[in-house]
């Protein structure tokens, strides 16, 4: 884990920098923004921790230089300011948290992790947005449905079907269930829609040697590894 940290006051950054280490991560000290901004030319940072005051550019405007170069790394601001515009002022324009000196040193380290579990559950999202059921990968992206690799053409509702049943696999869910998350509340329930449009999905997805979708008797339908 490697943190840059922005901080002109010596006691603090000695302080700030002597704790982090000992808690595992790595520290590079910047004094100022002129600073910090040239260590990102060959560097990659997991967190920021950026004090507000400080000579030249302060961090507020090193915050919004950052996000203006689509650079996303998060950002802890750490402040002696306490005025709820100023944390309002601080997070509008980029700041992911935003910590009043003086403050625990344990408090720091859980915004910390906080922040890490955060970045790396959005990424996760971000870089793999898709469901996988066997042989089959539903891209949630691009609405794209996949068997082997190979993609299957469905309509919107089909998709909309295929995901839901996807997001309980192998789970039994009633025709009441799926009619409401697929449909709407509102459609009328004595209706076949929802053995129809399994139908559909079926004679699109499985062959005699591929089944996925499974009958519950008295109850509906699962899609099942």
């Amino acid at each position: 884990m490697q943190i840059l940290l922005l901080e002109d006051d010596e006691r603090i950054s000695f302080f700030l920098v002597k704790g982090l280490e000992e808690n595992g991560y790595q520290v590079t000290l910047a004094t100022s923004a002129e600073e910090a901004r040239s260590l990102f030319d060959n560097n990659h940072w997991n967190i920021l921790i950026v004090d507000i005051m400080l000579p030249g550019i302060d961090g507020i405007q090193f915050i919004k230089m950052l996000r203006y170069k689509n650079i996303l790394t998060p950002v802890i601001v750490i402040s002696a300011l306490n005025d709820t515009m100023d944390k309002i002022t601080a997070l509008d324009h980029g700041a992911d948290d935003y910590l009043v000196k003086p403050f625990h040193f344990d408090e720091l380290l859980s915004r910390i992790k906080a922040l890490t579990r955060r970045v790396k559950y959005q990424t996760a999202q971000t870089v793999k947005n898709e469901l996988i059921c066997g042989d089959l990968r539903i891209d949630l992206d691009q609405y794209k449905l996949y068997k082997r690799e190979q993609l299957i053409e469905l309509s919107p509702r089909e998709f909309k079907l295929l995901h839901y049943l996807a997001q309980h696999k192998n789970k039994a869910l009633s025709r009441t269930q799926i009619l409401n998350a697929v449909w709407g509340i509102d459609f009328e329930n004595n209706t076949n829609v929802v053995d129809v449009y399994i139908s559909y999905l079926r004679h699109k997805i499985e062959s005699p040697t591929d089944k996925y979708i499974y009958t519950v008797k008295s109850v509906g339908y699962m899609l099942q590894e």
